[in-house]
């Protein structure tokens, strides 16, 4: 069958490969089902690893296939998969290692020195025909939601950071956020910016473009404020709109994160969930950065993967998107450019940058 894959680590490596169909047998226990791919988004965790920055191929093969944000149906199923034939779904990405954290089903915690990540480190991902998973991975997600499904796995570390933050917040015993900033306005921060809409937020968006395009036009839409760093610093922002209760940082720029901490309301929490690869030398007042946390009971948590609970999660936000007339079709707005099949070059190309949209998909199934 077709597959997009990369050799780990050599630049510019993106191909198309011949790969054998996986076999449904293969999962202990009868738990296999086999998914036949619908699309599969692109983010730039790939441009990363096209770029060679990271990357891990499966043990005792040389190559990986891409993609960890999915979208399929069910095909087959082993005797004991609990997921019915043709039921739409989204496929986790982490897989069990050896830490405490696998044994309990949490992957998403592990502690292990190399993550098993699918379509990033040590097991295939998603840009192939079709994939084989157990079925404890798969979340089931309702067919009229199927135009934009596929942004469920990006949402999934939104859904889990909040999750987090919430979790964290209960040392407080009164947890009752009101104003919120996220930072970045590509994909994760509109996603963002639309999860703290729902639960009712006064919500900033600051990011580097000045206005108006596309996404703060989206951003507008959804209620909140969108707010260029060439119109004022986060120092600025944070005088004007906040203090902030929640600061959700997916710009990926280290140098947001004193600031971010800095506009914080007392008992405030700074959720970092975008990573940054290689290096950045950054100068800090640390004496400053700890007074700024401890005087004020302030909080930074990371957060990397999510679990299943946070699909699921992100698949219900997904669905009272939907069903809100003043948000029904935001998300369709979100998917700005499509690649049909399995054309390598143009996903090189994609993944090499220049491209001026949101959220790019590649269409394995062809478009309906």
């Amino acid at each position: 069958m077709k597959a997009i894959a990369i050799l780990p680590g050599t630049p510019g490596s993106t191909h198309l490969r011949d790969v054998p169909r996986p076999s449904i047998e293969a999962v202990e226990e009868g738990r296999g089902v086999r998914v036949r791919m619908i699309r599969a988004g692109l983010c730039g965790t790939d441009a990363d690893l096209a770029a060679g920055e990271y990357g891990v191929a499966p043990p005792g093969e040389g190559f990986l296939i891409l993609g960890h944000e999915s979208l399929g149906r069910v095909v087959q199923t082993g005797p004991d998969a609990d997921m019915p034939s043709g039921q739409l779904v989204v496929v986790t990405i982490r897989r069990p290692g050896s830490s405490a954290y696998d044994d309990i089903g949490r992957p998403d915690l592990s502690t292990d020195p190399v993550f098993i990540e699918t379509g990033i480190s040590q097991a295939h991902g998603f840009m192939a025909e079709e994939v084989v998973a157990d079925a404890r991975y798969l979340v089931p997600v309702p067919d009229d939601l199927e135009p934009v499904a596929v942004l469920t796995e990006p949402l999934s570390c939104i859904t889990k950071s909040l999750r987090q933050a919430d979790q964290v917040q209960v040392r407080l015993d009164l947890w009752r956020p009101r104003r919120a900033l996220v930072t970045g306005a590509g994909t994760i921060g509109l996603l963002a910016t639309l999860a703290l809409r729902q639960r009712g937020l006064d919500v900033t968006t600051y990011a580097r473009r000045a206005a108006p395009y596309r996404n703060s036009e989206l951003i507008e839409h959804l209620g909140a404020r969108y707010v260029s760093a060439a119109e004022m610093t986060i120092p600025q922002l944070a005088e004007r709109d906040g203090p902030f209760d929640i600061v959700l940082e997916g710009s990926g720029a280290p140098a947001l994160l004193e600031p971010s901490v800095a506009a914080l309301a007392p008992n405030g929490v700074l959720a970092l969930f975008s990573v940054t690869p290689g290096t950045r030398p950054l100068t800090v007042d640390v004496a400053r950065l700890n007074q700024s946390m401890v005087l004020y009971n302030r909080v930074i948590v990371g957060s990397a993967a999510a679990s299943w609970d946070d699909y699921a999660a992100a698949v219900a936000t997904i669905g009272r998107a939907e069903s809100d007339p003043a948000t029904r079709g935001w998300l369709a707005q979100l998917v700005t450019d499509r690649i049909d099949g399995f054309d390598a070059d143009a996903i090189a190309r994609h993944l090499a940058g220049g491209e001026d949209g949101i959220k790019t998909t590649l269409e394995i199934a062809g478009r309906g």
